[in-house]
């Protein structure tokens, strides 16, 4: 599942089938999207509004004609694309059926809370419509049963969690207990049991000490980080995110608490600059992927790291690419479906042509290449937090390929970690 050796076969859409995308599309219908995601609250800062700004800016060069190589020509198979915006803190599945139903989209991307799109996954099934999750984490959404019209362009939760505890052993060869702080939710709790039982596997003498759970955006912790103060580990893992991981963070550093015990943030990539005062020299930082500051180096991550300062005055957190990398999915699929037909793809040949893709974007290649080729596969990156002249860094960055923290097709994920990942492949 090397995601790398995949790429060079499939990924110039465009190009590929030696076919040139239509220069203009003025006769093609455009292609009504719907874009979802906290624009207000307290996880619209750290992840709703760079989420926004990130599909802004590929959908302005989409439409343009203006994205780099491998992609080519105007709109997603010569089809514009409408943005419909809608605010995930609305109740989601009623502001969902309103989209399709109501305002007409042709597709959906969005979702940043795993409740989320755990209710609205059935209801895309239901009404046939092309959805995009672009965010959210939960195991569930696919292993509860197949899905036809609904995809997710980035790793689940259990990948970063599986990774995490590769990174805590590599770094981190001493430790022997951990605690946690994570949201009483699917999210929250499926990311612990991961993180713990792969740790349990890895290093079977590890002890498991405090775990807590307060309800998500509960915004006050207090008495937690009390609780963790007084039963100090070697690690606290949390996948706090979004107002939570701020509030988290920010109430912490008083009383030193991630100064005594190294902090495993899955999250922290978006606190990392507008916290960097607050977060102590050798936290563990993820990006839940390989976005953000974890991006690797390329002609296209430049591009867009350049073109969304110039436009925003900051450089994109992690959120405004995969965000941007869900928009790019309809790209590549609806060229891809141009190239075999020579006309504006309708959207149910968008879907199909989805299906296994494997296409380039900032953060690099994605591959469509888990249950059943709608759920993505990628590499993911963990770093350890250094403030550096002033300026937020990451050091001792490890990149873990799908063969070595995804479990083979087929094969539930706590499955495959209760057996002891065989298969596995890491370097």
């Amino acid at each position: 599942m090397r995601i790398q050796k995949q790429l060079p076969a499939v990924l110039a859409v465009g190009f590929a089938f030696g076919v040139a995308m239509p220069l203009t599309s003025s006769a093609a219908e455009p292609l009504k999207v719907g874009l979802v995601s906290f624009f207000s609250g307290p996880v619209s800062g750290p992840v709703g509004i760079p989420s926004r700004n990130g599909a802004d800016l590929i959908i302005e060069a989409i439409n343009a004609g203006k994205l780099p190589a491998p992609y080519s020509g105007i709109g997603i198979g010569g089809r514009l694309i409408e943005p419909t915006y809608v605010d995930e803190a609305v109740e989601p599945v009623s502001e969902y059926r309103n989209l399709v139903q109501r305002q007409g989209v042709d597709a959906v991307i969005g979702y940043a809370s795993s409740g989320s799109c755990l209710g609205v996954a059935p209801i895309a099934e239901e009404l046939k419509t092309l959805t995009l999750l672009y965010y959210c984490g939960s195991v569930r959404t696919f292993e509860e049963g197949p899905k036809k019209y609904v995809f997710r362009t980035m790793n689940s939760q259990d990948v970063e969690n599986i990774a995490a505890a590769r990174y805590v052993l590599s770094t981190n060869k001493d430790v022997k207990a951990v605690s946690g702080i994570n949201q009483n939710y699917g999210w929250g709790q499926e990311s612990w049991r991961d993180f713990t039982k792969t740790l349990q596997q890895l290093k079977p003498d590890i002890q498991v000490e405090t775990a807590l759970f307060p309800k998500i955006f509960a915004g006050q912790y207090g008495a937690e980080i009390t609780a963790l103060s007084r039963n100090p580990t070697d690690i606290i893992h949390s996948s706090f995110w979004g107002g939570d991981l701020d509030a988290f963070i920010l109430q912490a550093a008083p009383r030193s608490l991630l100064k005594k015990q190294t902090a495993v943030l899955t999250t922290g990539g978006t606190a990392m600059r507008s916290l960097s005062k607050q977060i102590p020299d050798g936290t563990i930082i993820g990006v839940r992927g390989n976005g953000g500051v974890l991006a690797p180096e390329s002609d296209f991550n430049n591009w867009f790291r350049d073109a969304y300062e110039k436009k925003y005055g900051e450089q994109p957190s992690f959120p405004a690419y995969y965000m941007g990398q869900a928009v790019l999915a309809l790209k590549a699929a609806g060229d891809k479906a141009y190239a075999a037909t020579q006309k504006a793809p309708s959207v149910d040949e968008i879907r199909e042509a989805l299906v296994g893709l494997t296409y380039e974007t900032p953060a690099g290649p994605i591959a469509m290449a888990r249950h059943n080729g709608h759920q993505a596969a990628t590499d993911i990156a963990y770093g350890t937090f250094k403030l550096e002249d002033g300026k937020p860094t990451l050091i001792n960055v490890k990149r873990y390929t799908p063969e070595c923290v995804i479990a083979p097709e087929g094969t539930k994920s706590l499955d495959w970690i209760e057996a002891g990942f065989p298969g596995a492949k890491c370097d």
